[in-house]
């Protein structure tokens, strides 16, 4: 009997993450992380509901699942906070307070660092009545459903990520970088098919935005293998939608998903999340 038998728990999708019912996170003891960890790393995704998480109690859920990580934009983290990054349209004397349409478009958060964060954790403090929504694909599950003849031409495949090129071609936000930036972020390379160090599963570790092509492949055969992957993985079939109400936590893992935002009618909605990130290693 593992520790996740105490939770009480309801798939997102077959197979893929799991929604966690009864647990108020700030009152939970130790035995009850425990097994909310332990489903994250079996599920790929964790869902809590009506969550009520001050950002002190936000940093502390986060550690226990590895050291939180840095932010490489800095002007949008929480004042006194520097692990919580904010996602909002909010404007305070006519600034912007967060990062607006923030991760729009299919990706894996800092593929463009060596070690990559493991997960990301969202919580919601105030969303749009519509729109919004955080889509999640099961990279193992697009994996498993490739022909094995495929999956034997992709493994070994090597690829090119660059933050450098996804911050100047991106479609929302897009800048130049400061050379310090520059310096701080050089170019990557992971592989396509990425095996997960909890139980060695496999995913397909497609992306966009931060590839620029894929190791031994001219582009555009190589950006066109991507393009073709992410559309193959981002299918209906491996996607789960999140509808979000003011109180969720949404967690993911990093190493076998992807995700993207959506949009909103920001001239109607405000929108508030807090952003915080888990450490990763390199991946294999």
């Amino acid at each position: 009997m593992t520790t996740e038998t105490a939770l009480h728990i309801r798939e997102l999708k077959p197979g893929f993450g799991v929604e966690i019912l009864d647990v108020d996170l700030a009152s939970a003891d130790q035995a009850t992380l425990d097994a909310v960890i332990e489903a994250f790393h079996r599920w790929g995704t964790i869902l809590l509901r009506q969550q009520q998480l001050p950002p002190p109690a936000l940093v502390d859920f986060v550690s226990s699942f590895g050291e939180p990580e840095d932010h490489t934009q800095k002007q949008f983290t929480l004042p006194g906070y520097p692990k919580i990054f904010i996602l909002s349209n909010k404007l305070v004397d006519g600034r912007p307070i967060g990062a607006h349409n923030d991760g729009v478009g299919w990706h894996t958060d800092y593929s463009y660092k060596s070690e990559p964060v493991m997960c990301t954790m969202l919580y919601a403090v105030e969303v749009p009545g519509e729109g919004s929504d955080t889509l999640l694909a099961d990279m193992c599950a697009a994996y498993r459903a490739l022909p094995q003849e495929r999956r034997a031409q992709l493994d070994g495949l090597t690829v090119h990520h660059s933050y450098q090129h996804f911050m100047s071609t991106r479609e929302y936000g897009r800048t130049e970088l400061s050379q310090e930036l520059k310096d701080a972020n050089p170019d990557v390379f992971h592989p396509l098919i990425r095996t997960h160090p909890a139980d060695g599963r496999k995913a397909l570790w497609a992306s966009t935005g931060t590839i620029k092509g894929v190791v031994g492949m001219p582009n555009p055969q190589g950006l066109d293998l991507i393009e073709e992957l992410v559309a193959f993985g981002t299918q209906e079939e491996f996607v789960y939608r999140h509808k979000w109400q003011v109180g969720d936590l949404l967690m993911w893992d990093n190493r076998c998903t992807l995700h993207t935002g959506t949009l909103f009618d920001d001239s109607r909605y405000t929108r508030l999340m807090h952003r915080l990130w888990v450490r990763g290693d390199k991946p294999f």
